[in-house]
């Protein structure tokens, strides 16, 4: 039920990056960032850090459906948004429980870290594909995810259209190919295998990306819990976070996060700044 000054709320489903800059911790920090209240249910906890994933634990298929009912059901959502599901019978409890929930999806088929670690196994791929795909409102693969789940390889933007057909048959409204594995510009194709929207911008100099996948897919969400339509919802989160890549910033001996507050916490100059808070004196 919805009060006054509520703010839309969004559920993120997926795993904990103990690193914080993908999984729950990313996409919290994105619905912060846009404005919408964000709440989570944890599929599976990692020992994840700058340098790749040490370990992975995933929750028993009694905690996951307890948390999101408990959310649901008291709460309410405008959105929902998936990550890391592990394993197959999580994957079929998630899509199960989705099924049910009368606001949008979208769902980041998560296949493995950005160091290349494993976040599926491989025999809940069929599950993805025909128990979580129908259910999703927009799907996000990058082409490795695409590659995993319909067998197309993308090795030109042309392609980006084969690869769309391919995730599409699945039976997602939307998908969203990101094709920032591509050389160029980063360049993603939006479509419902109607309507195409092709996003593109520019491709920083920067190595700091850990989290863009969970971060993209979170501000989608977050949009669409505001009442946005897919298009100008993909459209806003692209602008996000291709800003957040931007300022990515350096953090341990690897690769380092998105910068999720870069319109927050930024001045002008580029120059990051704490967020002012009632009561502190003038900026000089």
């Amino acid at each position: 039920m919805s009060t006054p000054g509520t703010p839309p709320r969004v559920l993120t489903v997926a795993g904990s990056d103990s690193g914080g800059g993908a999984g729950i911790q990313a996409d919290l920090k994105t619905m912060l960032a846009l404005g919408v209240h964000g709440m989570s249910v944890i599929t599976a906890v990692t020992a994840q850090n700058s340098l790749g994933v040490q370990g992975a634990w995933e929750l028993p298929v009694e905690a996951v459906r307890a948390q999101y009912r408990s959310v649901v059901d008291d709460v309410g959502v405008q959105a929902v948004k998936t990550g890391m599901l592990a394993s197959a019978e999580l994957v079929e409890t998630v899509a199960e429980l989705l099924s049910g929930t009368p606001a949008p999806v979208v769902v980041d088929p998560v296949g493995v870290s950005k160091h290349g670690d494993p976040l599926l196994a491989a025999s809940a791929l069929d599950s993805v594909r025909t128990r979580l795909l129908p259910v999703a409102t927009v799907a996000t693969p990058n082409l490795d995810e695409v590659a995993r789940l319909t067998g197309v390889r993308v090795e030109s933007e042309e392609q980006l259209r084969d690869a769309a057909a391919a995730v599409l048959a699945h039976g997602p409204r939307w998908v969203v190919i990101k094709g920032g594995h591509l050389p160029g510009p980063a360049v993603d194709l939006l479509t419902d295998g109607h309507e195409e929207h092709w996003l593109r911008a520019p491709r920083y100099d920067n190595r700091h990306t850990h989290g863009t996948g969970c971060t993209l897919a979170s501000a989608i969400a977050a949009h669409l819990a505001k009442g946005r339509s897919v298009p100008e919802a993909v459209a806003a989160a692209k602008r996000y976070v291709t800003g957040a890549i931007a300022a990515g910033f350096a953090l341990g001996a690897g690769i380092g996060p998105v910068d999720h507050g870069w319109d927050l916490t930024r001045g002008a100059d580029g120059v990051r700044r704490p967020p002012r808070l009632p009561g502190d004196p003038p900026a000089r």
